[in-house]
């Protein structure tokens, strides 16, 4: 598979795009929301730094059992509520450059035959190893685009 090559290059380059992103967000402005139930750039940041253990369990699962079956992955209450508000954020962005690293050296010994295997998920019609870290690849952009968003905002209500 040649998708496979720069999907790898996409999860690799993350750390190094939404750090030093992060980092320009003014302290004034980190934890910030932009209104309730929506999250500040601190959330989004930390949010990436939790979703490796899911990550994980999910190849490890699709990997051991031909007949496996995801569950779909939401932010819980906790996390909605401002738990990752709590949270250092420096802390979380060597933790989630750490793993990410840890998950690429993984995802680099995976055979052609690993990337296509395929689960049940609960909400898509169809969802593989590929599918699941392309994925991944566009939620790190998802929520580097969401911190971009909230930097460069003009009018805060």
């Amino acid at each position: 598979m040649d998708e496979i090559s720069p999907i790898i290059a996409s999860l690799e380059r993350a750390p190094a795009i939404v750090i030093p992103l992060v980092n320009e967000v003014p302290p004034a402005i980190l934890k910030r929301r932009p209104k309730p139930g929506k999250w500040s750039a601190h959330e989004h940041a930390c949010h990436l730094a939790t979703i490796h253990p899911v990550m994980n369990a999910r190849l490890d699962l699709m990997l051991s059992d031909p007949n496996a079956r995801i569950t779909p992955y939401f932010p819980d209450a906790e996390e909605e509520n401002g738990a990752l508000l709590k949270k250092d954020l420096q802390d979380e962005m060597k933790r989630f450059s750490f793993d990410r690293r840890k998950l690429i050296e993984r995802l680099e010994k995976l055979s052609p035959e690993d990337w296509g295997r395929t689960a049940e998920h609960g909400e898509y019609n169809h969802y593989s190893v590929f599918i699941m870290f392309r994925h991944l690849a566009m939620h790190d952009m998802f929520h580097a685009y969401r911190v971009e968003e909230l930097l460069l905002k003009k009018d805060w209500e």
